[in-house]
């Protein structure tokens, strides 16, 4: 058959181009494939920096990897992963909190003060404490229209100063042996708290990943505007995730409170800082819109493996926050999705 008695269909073959119709770009393949090893490191990241730590860590210190010292590390770990547990979300929706630290501190006050007469059941107003806290915050941050880094900076020296003006910077002891067996005591060699803090974990995963409420996180992190014309009440989130937050820091500081025996004006101070820290170098960005509890626990454990590995080398503590600065610079230049760097909030 002639070439020119062909019947055209206006379907274009494998590889030919229909006239008028765009043709889709495609990646070179080496291109795709360098997109594909970014994607890759930044979602192994921490995995790898995890692995890394320890493992210099256990050739520096022959006690590093002892069953004892990694208890310890898990003991060390839970107030930082209960509270960066309720920071995931907050992050994750485009927001910030500086003041777990301060609201951890109250917190641990309220539990000093009930724990005499209401033993374990001092978990109540400490989590109410909390509660509080992150309700103001949220009401602030969503009815005020207010940045959430400067409603949480004020509420930090708020809360801190609370906390100043009831203890007089004199701690204030627990001694409840009831309540420190529950919440400080050890089940076959694990601390109870960790055991707590696993339980937290779990809720937390099927809230963010299996409920509606973690959905509305995501979609206001990924843009509220869009979000609001979904029917999604950017508000009310905001407020629900700025109080899931403060519930979780009161839980920490009952754990640190139970911990420490005592309540003390210093209590928490810098651990929002490390909180922050630990999400981030989970891989959660703080562009907000995507992350998740899986990296948050390992950032947590990133930061504390870091703490006490510099401890067991004898590294000294000056110089430790140097590190801890550097760990968090390199790990948010890895994982920051440069292409939403103009939504940071």
């Amino acid at each position: 058959m002639d070439q020119s008695d062909m019947i055209d269909t206006g379907v274009a073959s494998p590889g030919q181009a229909v006239p008028g119709q765009a043709v889709p770009d495609q990646a070179p393949p080496h291109q795709a494939t360098g997109r594909f090893s970014r994607d890759a490191v930044k979602r192994l990241f921490p995995v790898l920096l995890l692995l890394v730590l320890m493992a210099a860590f256990s050739v520096l210190s022959p006690r590093f990897l002892r069953f004892a010292n990694l208890m310890i590390v898990a003991e060390q770990a839970v107030v930082l992963l209960v509270a960066a547990l309720g920071m995931t979300f907050v992050i994750i929706a485009g927001s910030i909190d500086l003041s777990v630290g301060a609201i951890v501190a109250l917190a641990a006050l309220a539990t000093a003060w009930t724990a005499p007469t209401l033993g374990i059941a001092a978990i109540v107003p400490a989590c109410l404490v909390g509660l509080a806290c992150g309700i103001v915050n949220g009401v602030v941050v969503a009815k005020g229209k207010v940045p959430s880094f400067i409603v949480t900076l004020g509420a930090m020296v708020v809360y801190r100063g609370i906390v100043l003006f009831f203890t007089r910077g004199a701690p204030i002891s627990i001694d409840d042996e009831g309540f420190l067996d529950v919440f400080s005591g050890r089940v076959f060699g694990v601390p109870t708290s960790a055991l707590i803090a696993l339980l937290l974990v779990v809720v937390t995963v099927v809230i963010l990943d299996r409920t509606v409420f973690g959905r509305e996180v995501r979609a206001v992190g990924g843009g509220e505007r869009i979000a609001f014309l979904t029917g999604i009440g950017v508000d009310r989130t905001k407020i629900a995730l700025f109080a899931l937050l403060g519930l979780l820091c009161g839980m920490a500081g009952l754990l640190q409170g139970a911990r420490a025996m005592a309540a003390t004006a210093q209590l928490g101070e810098g651990l929002e800082l490390d909180v922050i820290a630990a999400v981030v170098v989970g891989g959660t960005p703080l562009t907000g819109g995507i992350g998740g509890i899986g990296g948050t626990i390992l950032g947590a454990l990133i930061i504390t493996v870091l703490s006490n590995g510099m401890n067991s080398i004898g590294l000294d503590p000056y110089f430790q926050n140097i590190v801890k600065g550097l760990v968090l610079v390199g790990s948010v230049f890895v994982t920051i999705d440069r292409k939403k760097i103009g939504i940071i909030k």
